[in-house]
């Protein structure tokens, strides 16, 4: 079994496969193609949607016994179909007071410490954790040796997120930025993808102290929303955008509760401060996780 903490003597060595799965990202017109299927997903006609969704469904072997809508018919679009919600019985919250909960379902990238200013992308590959939260250096310092979790969501699974834990918004960010893919070959070969990336940085105040829920877009990743704003990402803009919940705050969050989503599907992130958290002992790289079962444990 693989260990959850970082080990800086191994490397994950892509194949010539990886390079050529992911040398056309560098070429395409990635905006505009992701704005394409931001539309082509609301397609309402009939013939047309259920078309769509029928061979997506057999294509990626989505589990529709789970869904609150079963028959793919009765989703307005494919956008209705992919951020499908599930029966309440499936995926429920199953940890104590003082633990955390995973937010989505995927499997796990990396976990473990942030060496002062590096989180890793894969075995032997970093990133900045200050160039991931837009050079901001008080965000900087409130993670630095903290720890950190990368969740990828595949096309077949549950595409809403939810918190891992009771949280006040404070902040969010909207980072414009690359929309390279972000699966396993794309992690091995494309340097700071994550911190290259767009993204949607959420900031909490928690009882486990201050947490960073990053939403990061990809490749025909349409759009990312969240509860409070709507969506963010579309109409794409190329400044930063901020907002601050420290004057109008937003109503809190519990554990659990849904705090956003992806049209389409990508990556999330979350950061704790320096001793805040524990991870579960029974994760690692790789392992498939669902959203509420056990990620780690407040200090």
């Amino acid at each position: 079994m693989n260990s959850p903490l970082t080990q800086k003597n191994q490397v994950a060595k892509a194949s010539l496969i990886d390079y050529l799965k992911t040398w056309p990202l560098f070429l395409l017109p990635q905006h505009f193609l992701s704005s394409l299927i931001h539309r082509f997903m609301r397609i309402k006609q009939p013939g047309f949607k259920n078309l769509q969704i029928s061979q997506f469904i057999k294509l990626f072997n989505v589990n529709m016994s789970e869904a609150q809508q079963k028959n793919s018919t009765d989703f307005i679009d494919f956008n209705h179909f992919f951020t499908r919600e599930l029966k309440a019985d499936v995926r429920v919250d199953n940890t104590n007071k003082d633990e955390l909960c995973c937010p989505v379902d995927g499997a796990v990238s990396e976990l473990g410490d942030i060496e002062d200013d590096q989180l890793i992308q894969a075995k032997g590959h970093y990133f900045s954790l200050n160039e991931l939260l837009a050079g901001d250096n008080t965000l900087t310092n409130t993670f630095r040796n903290g720890k950190f979790a990368t969740i990828y969501l595949s096309p077949r699974d549950y595409h809403r997120i939810h918190m891992p834990v009771d949280g006040q918004l404070t902040q969010m960010l909207h980072l414009p930025g690359d929309l390279f893919g972000v699966n396993k070959a794309s992690v091995k070969t494309i340097p700071r993808l994550f911190a290259r990336n767009e993204r949607v940085i959420s900031l909490f105040d928690t009882p486990a102290g201050p947490m960073a829920l990053i939403q990061v877009g990809a490749i025909f990743v349409a759009s990312i929303e969240t509860v409070w704003q709507g969506v963010v990402t579309a109409p794409r803009r190329k400044q930063v955008q901020a907002w601050q919940y420290d004057k109008e705050p937003q109503p809190g969050l519990k554990k659990a509760q849904e705090m956003g989503r992806f049209n389409m599907g990508s990556t999330v992130i979350l950061l704790f401060a320096k001793g805040a958290i524990g991870w579960d002992s029974e994760l690692y790289a790789k392992k498939q996780v669902q959203m509420g079962q056990l990620l780690g444990k407040i200090n």
